[in-house]
Order: C-alpha cells, then sequence, then structure tokens
C-alpha cells in the first residue's frame, strides 16, 4: 500500500460564505466546542445581526483560531448533517478540495486525535492571547493512505457513530418522560416552598480525615468536577464536607451564563469544596427524596429562576433564604420515588452514552495508525 505525506493546506481550502440573504435564522446558529462537535451557542444574541455569520455546509470544518482559554484542546467541528449551520465571523471556515486524496470524515478522525491537539496548542502564537493561524494550519504535515484504504476505515468509525447516535436517542426519549413528567407534576399539584423540607448544613474536615483526593469542584452541568484550583500548601480543615445525599451550590451566580453551579453528592464517600459554598440536605426523605428535588434544579427555569432572584453590585448572589424561597410541587413519597426511578434509568444511559462517546473518540488514533499499517 502506497502512502504519500502531504501539507494539508494542499488539500484543504477557505470557505467564506457569509449569511447576507438572510437565508439562515437564530435556529442555525451554533458554536463549536473542544469536543470537535457544533453545540447549542451561549452567546446573547438579542438584537444581533446574522448577516456576517459564517455558513458551514454539510462537508465542511470550522475551528476557533484562538486556543488561549480552551486548556490543551482546540475548538473544531465538521458538519456532518445534511443541513447547514452558522457560526460566528471570527471563527475559521474550509473544506476540501481534493477529495480524491482525502476523505473529509478521515480528516475529521484526524482531527480527533490527542496529537493534533497537542500540536496546534504548541504552535499557537500570541501575547494577550494565542492563536492557531490558518498558515500554521495549513503546515500541518499529514500522511495518506489511498482513498479505498481510507473509506475501509471510516466506515468502521461511521458504523460505531451510528451505532452511537441510535443509543443516544433512546436516552433522549428517556429525558423527555421525565420532563413530561414533572410538567404534569406542576400541573396537577401545589407549589410548596422547600424551605419547609430542607436545612442548610455545614460540617467542616477540622480532622484532617478527607484528603486532596475528595475536594471537588461544581460544574453548570450539575455535578461534581476534578478542582481547577491550586491545591499547592492549602490546609484542608476548613473545606466543608458535603455527606452522601447532600447538595451544595455556588451562590455567586455573576460569571456562570445563565446556569446555576448545583450538585447532589449521590455516591456512598464523602466530598470536599471550598468554604465559600453553600451545602444543605433535606430534612425528612420520607417526605422529599433528595434526588426529586434535584430533577427539579435540573431544569432550564431554575437557572434562570436563580439568575433572576441574584442580587449584588460587585456580584450577585442567589443566597440560602433565596434557596428555600424556590417552589415546587411535592407529591406523595410513593409518587416521587417512581419519577426518581425512571429519572436514574436516564442518568446510567447518559452515562454509558458519554462513556461510548469517549471511547470513539480514543479509537480515532487507532483507525487512523491502522490505516497507515495495513
Amino acid at each position: 500500500m502506497g502512502l504519500k505525506k502531504y501539507k494539508l493546506g494542499e488539500l484543504i481550502e477557505i470557505t467564506d460564505e457569509r449569511n447576507y440573504s438572510g437565508r439562515y435564522s437564530l435556529d442555525s446558529v451554533k458554536g463549536i466546542s473542544t469536543e470537535k462537535c457544533f453545540i447549542d451557542t451561549k452567546a446573547n444574541m438579542d438584537g444581533v445581526s446574522l448577516d456576517l455569520y459564517k455558513v458551514v455546509n454539510h462537508g465542511e470544518f470550522s475551528y476557533v483560531p484562538d486556543t488561549s482559554r480552551r486548556g490543551d484542546k482546540i475548538a473544531l467541528a465538521f458538519n456532518s448533517s445534511v443541513g447547514s449551520v452558522l457560526i460566528s465571523s471570527i471563527y475559521t471556515t474550509f473544506r476540501i478540495f481534493r477529495e480524491d486524496l482525502l476523505l473529509p470524515e478521515y480528516l475529521y478522525m484526524f482531527f480527533n486525535r490527542p496529537e493534533f491537539d497537542r500540536y496546534s496548542r504548541f504552535n499557537s502564537w500570541g501575547s494577550a492571547r494565542e492563536t492557531f493561524s490558518w498558515e500554521d494550519f495549513c503546515d500541518i504535515d499529514i500522511t495518506l493512505p489511498n482513498i479505498k484504504q481510507q473509506r475501509k476505515y471510516v466506515n468502521v468509525y461511521l458504523s460505531l457513530q451510528n451505532n452511537l447516535a441510535a443509543y443516544q436517542s433512546k436516552v433522549d426519549d428517556l429525558k423527555l418522560v421525565c420532563d413530561g413528567f414533572m410538567d404534569k407534576l406542576k400541573a396537577e399539584n401545589e407549589k410548596l416552598k422547600i424551605g419547609k423540607f430542607i436545612e442548610q448544613y455545614e460540617k467542616r474536615n477540622v480532622d484532617d480525615q478527607l484528603k486532596l483526593n475528595s475536594v471537588k469542584g461544581i460544574s453548570t452541568e450539575k455535578s461534581f468536577i476534578d478542582t481547577k484550583a491550586d491545591m499547592n500548601g492549602v490546609s484542608l480543615t476548613s473545606y466543608k464536607v458535603v455527606e452522601a445525599n447532600t447538595f451544595v451550590y455556588v451562590p455567586d451566580t455573576s460569571r456562570r451564563g445563565d446556569k446555576m453551579a448545583i450538585a447532589l453528592n449521590r455516591g456512598e464517600e464523602p466530598l470536599l469544596v471550598s468554604s465559600i459554598y453553600t451545602t444543605f440536605k433535606s430534612k425528612d426523605t420520607s417526605k422529599l427524596l433528595p434526588e426529586y428535588l434535584f430533577m427539579f434544579f435540573d431544569r432550564p427555569e431554575f437557572d434562570r429562576y436563580a439568575r433572576f432572584n441574584s442580587w449584588g453590585s460587585a456580584r450577585e448572589v442567589f443566597t440560602m433564604d433565596d434557596m428555600n424561597d424556590v417552589e415546587i410541587p411535592i407529591p406523595d413519597i410513593s409518587v416521587q420515588r417512581e419519577i426518581v426511578n425512571i429519572h436514574k434509568c436516564y442518568i446510567e444511559r447518559q452515562r454509558i452514552a458519554s462513556q461510548l462517546k469517549e471511547q470513539l473518540n480514543n479509537l480515532c488514533p487507532i483507525l487512523i495508525k491502522g490505516s497507515l499499517q495495513n
């Protein structure tokens, strides 16, 4: 099998199609993730003209040249869908013009390798912000097998991707069931302030029993994450302990977009969080299940409510008093348990879907390597 080495610039070209005609609306606007996919935009689009937004058609790519604030990954996406999407004019869009030598899906697999992220970060330059320019992008070396060999490995990748999409669609169906159930409860039950059912809980790590591996941060995705704080020389005795079935949230809502950072410790082991966070729990789990309450915290309307009811000048905060004023329907515990069991099934399947997606991404370097060896 003959292999040939190219500069990527020999195979790709910039596209710069704009939405001047107004053909595409706000529904088509997307952002770009470091997970190498298009995502719903996080930008405030109120009053924004879409005329200058760039169009990414089927089979085309886009990437974010600014690499300064994205960790060790570059934000890039490939439009494999039938329709076109709109992206910010500051992003770079391109396509393959030598599809006789390089399949778009094969190039996407190439971009999904950690080696590409390391290369792009190492070759990003700048003072105020580091960028991976189009010239640097075109200078990437790529070794290619023939089209037949590329298609063989692309077909393996697409087959796995289709299986993942089918599984994800079943997960999404479960989410719809949960959302519909919750909406039905809101319509049929009286809303009560949760302050009657929860209490603030504060336990410190004074005996230094929990160590650094227990320290967690809180994501606006409503989950615990590895802390991003520099923990060198930091004493953990003032850190708060989050026991099983205990909630913790970040009162400061100023710099988290439109989402609230809150999490529930669903595990059996206690965790540690910063002393500036607020912890609370259900007073009586025979009246209010923590998992049921969390389902309301996980809904977009709670995020909107929390942001609207955050107050302050230098920084806006959502206090424990504000939390106590949140109103939700609280049906019989058997009804709570029923919807919680469905939601647990959804959470588990979502975890599996995320794991499958990660495994698929991890397979890309293996597929590229295999295509070059066989």
